[in-house]
């Protein structure tokens, strides 16, 4: 199911709108979004459990949220 506005808000928070409809875009789901999110935020305990980095829409999504992040 195509995530909302209001998905994107409950994963990340209160974020621009341009970034929520560029995640929207990417056809992704909210937990796609949520495993994401994890990666941008703790890449380094996810490889250290022995996960595989991200790949297809989780990667694409990780893309968009760590540029968001250097912008900032």
């Amino acid at each position: 199911m195509t995530m909302t506005s209001q998905d994107v808000i409950a994963v990340l928070g209160p974020v621009d709108r341009a970034l929520i409809a560029e995640i929207i875009a990417t056809g992704a789901e909210a937990e796609e979004l949520a495993e994401a999110w994890a990666w941008v935020n703790s890449d380094e305990a996810l490889i250290g459990e022995g996960r595989r980095l991200p790949n297809g829409k989780v990667a694409e999504l990780v893309d968009l949220l760590s540029e968001d992040e250097e912008e900032q």
